[in-house]
């Protein structure tokens, strides 16, 4: 199993900019794909951005340009730099990984705990 443990999250000014990080643990995995997603009060959990091993990203419309999602391979660790960061940006960040066991075929998906990003306007 893997766990991952989140961090960086917080209150924050409107036009202001926070990095959230995301470390994904456990034993005999390799990981195919990570990304954040958020969720805000009474709405669905949305993307919000996704990096792929190779080092692809794909990201929300609604983030382009402000946010940035990286990797660091050896440490298993997303990041997700915030900037410009707007009142509708307000929502619990999900960290979500796809594993693969050593030797394995099917593909898994774990999810952080969650971390509270909150931008006052």
């Amino acid at each position: 199993q893997v766990q991952l443990v989140e961090s960086g999250g917080g209150l924050v000014q409107a036009g202001g900019s926070l990095r959230l990080s995301c470390a994904a643990s456990g034993s005999s995995f390799s990981i195919v794909g990570m990304g954040w997603y958020r969720q805000a009060p009474g709405k669905q959990r949305d993307l919000v951005a996704t990096i792929t091993t190779g080092g692809s990203t794909n990201y929300a419309d609604s983030v382009k340009g402000r946010f940035t999602i990286s990797r660091d391979n050896a440490k298993n660790t997303v990041l997700l730099q915030m900037n410009s960061l707007k009142s509708e940006d307000t929502a619990v960040y999900y960290c979500n990984i796809i594993w693969r066991r050593f030797g394995g075929l099917v593909d898994f998906a774990s999810w952080g705990q969650g971390t509270q990003v909150t931008v006052s306007s």
